[in-house]
């Protein structure tokens, strides 16, 4: 019986993609007087690029950028305290975050959130998408000293909840930090596809966060394997 759903954040239910952009295209623009020379388009896909995707800390971003570009008037640490102040106002949702949280909760079931990261920079986007009061707990890497894929910080977050491991199911979209460290702490792993064509092993995936409700209803009703082999067709 699942009593307890979390959540990882970037990727998951924070579209960071989408929000990367949108924040690399207003920096540029806020900050034209010093970025005039390149290219915005330019700007944007190296940015994009050094960021792999949110695993290069923006230090070494804009580090990079500056002796990529030339970029002269503004420091490095100019642009990164920009990005920390800054990037809660881009902050993009994936489609269908805020019901499908409404009807969790509804369902009398408690949410966490366990996601690597700055623990200010992070709090600041949860609260962006406007979703910090659907959750019993959020955990973040920094504020706890400990990141996934380390257990620890699952089993603290399913002791805070008050549930225990084969209660819970964790959702998120990498399948080493998210989807199999849950797995080892106990909990079902499911994995929110990428769209970026990989394929990996999970016991449920999902496309859109609207079919988490569904999921949980059938799975609570059901069992996993009679579940899985019509979900993960």
């Amino acid at each position: 019986m699942i009593k307890a759903v979390l959540f990882d954040l970037d990727g998951t239910l924070l579209n960071r993609d989408e929000s990367v952009k949108m924040f690399v295209d207003k920096q540029y623009e806020r900050l034209y007087q010093w970025l005039s020379h390149v290219p915005k388009d330019k700007y944007i896909a190296r940015f994009i690029g050094l960021d792999n995707q949110g695993y290069v800390w923006k230090d070494a971003v804009y580090q990079q950028l500056v002796d990529d570009f030339n970029i002269t008037g503004i420091t490095w640490e100019d642009l990164l305290q920009d990005y920390i102040s800054q990037f809660k106002n881009s902050c993009v949702p994936f489609p269908n975050l805020i019901n499908m949280l409404e009807k969790l909760r509804n369902s009398n079931l408690v949410l966490g959130m366990v996601t690597n990261g700055k623990g200010q920079f992070q709090m600041d986007n949860i609260r962006s998408l406007g979703i910090e009061d659907y959750f019993e707990t959020i955990l973040i890497s920094e504020w706890e000293g400990m990141k996934k894929p380390d257990p620890q910080i699952f089993n603290k977050a399913l002791d805070k909840l008050n549930v225990s491991s084969t209660e819970a199911m964790f959702i998120g979209d990498h399948p080493e930090k998210d989807v199999k460290a849950a797995q080892n702490a106990g909990m079902k792993g499911v994995w929110k596809r990428d769209g970026k064509g990989s394929d990996i092993e999970a016991d449920l995936k999902v496309d859109d966060l609207k079919e988490i409700p569904l999921i949980i209803r059938e799975l609570n009703n059901n069992s996993l394997s009679d579940l899985a082999s019509r979900v993960l067709k």
